[in-house]
C-alpha cells in the first residue's frame, strides 16, 4: 500500500536509512552472516546458503526444496544451487517423493550430519558473542519482538501469495 506525497503531507522529504527498520535488519543480518560465513567457509568449505539448508535439514529432517524455501526465506534458485553443491559433496541425498513423484526429498547423509554437528557449536558461539551485550530480559524481549515481526511477515506473505494466485486465475 503506497501513498503519494500529496496524500501524506507529513511524510519526510527522504528516507532516513539509519532509522528505517528493513534496512537496519538487512545490514545487521548481513554483518552477522558474513562473520559466521568466514568460519563456515574456512572450516568446512560451505557458503551461507549451503549451511542454512544443512541447518534446516539437521533440525527438522528431510524436506522438499519448496519446504526449504519457506523455512529459510531463500529463493528456489539459491536452494537449488546449495543443494547441487551439497549433493556433489555427498552431504545430502535427493530422493523422489513416494507420495508425489514430481517432488524430491532432500536429507542429510551421515557425512552431512557429522559436518552439521561440528558446525552447530561454531554457530552457537557466534550467537553467544552477539547476544552477550544484552541482559537476560533484553534477550527475552528481543525474542518476543522478533517472533512478532516474523509472524507479521508470514501473514503478509500469505496475503500476497493469495493475491498473486487470484490474479493468475
Amino acid at each position: 500500500m503506497t501513498r503519494s506525497r500529496s496524500a501524506n503531507k507529513d511524510a519526510p522529504e527522504h528516507l532516513v536509512l539509519e532509522t528505517f527498520l528493513p534496512y537496519r535488519l538487512s545490514v545487521l543480518a548481513n554483518r552477522v552472516s558474513n562473520a559466521i560465513a568466514q568460519d563456515y567457509e574456512a572450516g568446512f568449505g560451505l557458503r551461507v546458503p549451503e549451511w542454512r539448508v544443512m541447518a534446516v535439514l539437521g533440525r527438522f529432517g528431510a524436506n522438499t526444496a519448496t519446504g526449504l524455501c519457506h523455512q529459510t526465506a531463500m529463493d528456489k534458485v539459491t536452494i537449488s544451487r546449495a543443494a547441487t553443491t551439497l549433493l556433489a559433496r555427498k552431504f545430502i541425498t535427493r530422493k523422489t517423493d513416494p507420495d508425489d513423484r514430481r517432488r524430491t526429498i532432500l536429507e542429510l547423509t551421515a557425512a552431512g550430519q557429522r559436518v552439521h554437528d561440528e558446525i552447530v557449536p561454531v554457530a552457537l558461539a557466534h550467537e553467544a558473542d552477539l547476544l552477550h551485550t544484552l541482559s537476560q530480559s533484553e534477550r527475552a524481549q528481543l525474542d518476543r519482538l522478533l517472533t512478532k515481526l516474523q509472524q507479521e511477515t508470514e501473514v503478509t506473505a500469505s496475503r500476497e501469495n493469495a493475491r498473486g494466485a487470484a490474479q493468475t486465475r
